[in-house]
């Protein structure tokens, strides 16, 4: 893993770039500093840019908290979530485990996710025992995001009743500014901690991987996946055959030793150390995307 300030000494060796979203473009409230100006440039040398995102919502509805954010729409050519491999699984039925699923769902999440499974021929239940599967989306902002005690009673109905999971944000823990909250991931953790059965649906999983590259239509070796996670950027990166750069400047700043509001990059020795631990070997590490 090679440490660069920036992307401009990778950019002549790749053609297309899937970029992470939280803890790569923005903080879940702005975006990164020089990470508009290093879009600007990926566009203007007509590179192909496609965001990939753990977000459990259809992209129709990610997209416009973007352009709010400063992210425009020339900026990149495509967006792929995970919210939008969830709904495309759940109305196609065509994987296996999927077909296998009934009709009666139970929606762990909050009404701003509603669109994952929007318009879909599914009977949504508040009662497990009438359920036939649980579609979890992560923590609703009026329960709390920092805690799981208040969904563990819906929970540990839905693993009394053995209802297989969907989830469709295998995050386990996001910064929004300053302050860490918990993924649905974190919930399908404990979920499966308790024998319960879970299907994931995003990084670092194929499913969506294999949609991102179909819309950058680039061959996978002139991609380049740039993400801040190693459990899911790093490693999904690696599950899908291409190059991965490890943004250091995001969900694992702290523990490497980084600090924006210091202007302090990240340790280069204790990332390498980070991702031989993982069994990772992006190819190369920056602080922030950044030029």
């Amino acid at each position: 893993m090679k440490w660069h300030d920036g992307l401009a000494d990778l950019a002549d060796d790749y053609d297309g770039f899937i970029l992470d979203l939280w803890g790569v473009v923005h903080n879940g409230v702005a975006p990164y500093p020089g990470v508009l100006d290093c879009l600007k440039r990926l566009r203007g040398r007509g590179q192909r840019v496609v965001l990939l995102s753990n977000a459990p919502r259809r992209t129709a509805t990610v997209e416009p908290g973007l352009h709010r954010m400063g992210v425009s729409a020339d900026l990149y050519d495509a967006i792929m979530t995970s919210g939008e491999c969830t709904h495309r699984m759940l109305a196609a039925r065509t994987d296996r485990w999927f077909a296998g699923l009934g009709r009666r769902m139970v929606h762990l999440g909050p009404d701003k996710d509603v669109d994952v499974y929007a318009g879909l021929d599914l009977d949504v239940v508040t009662d497990p025992a009438q359920a036939d599967f649980v579609l979890n989306t992560g923590p609703d902002a009026d329960l709390g995001e920092e805690d799981m005690t208040p969904y563990l009673p819906l929970l540990e109905k839905c693993v009394a009743h053995k209802l297989p999971m969907i989830c469709a944000n295998p995050d386990q823990q996001v910064i929004r500014g300053r302050q860490r909250l918990i993924c649905a991931g974190a919930m399908a953790s404990w979920y499966e901690e308790r024998n319960g059965t879970v299907r994931w649906i995003g990084k670092p999983y194929p499913e969506v991987y294999d949609l991102a590259l179909s819309l950058l239509a680039v061959p996978r070796d002139r991609v380049l996946a740039l993400g801040d996670a190693l459990a899911t950027d790093m490693r999904g990166a690696a599950t899908a055959g291409i190059d991965g750069c490890w943004v250091l400047g995001g969900i694992h700043q702290e523990m490497l030793g980084g600090s924006w509001e210091q202007g302090r990059n990240p340790d280069y020795d204790l990332a390498v150390a980070e991702a031989t631990t993982a069994g990772l070997a992006p190819v190369a590490c920056i602080p922030s995307l950044r030029w």
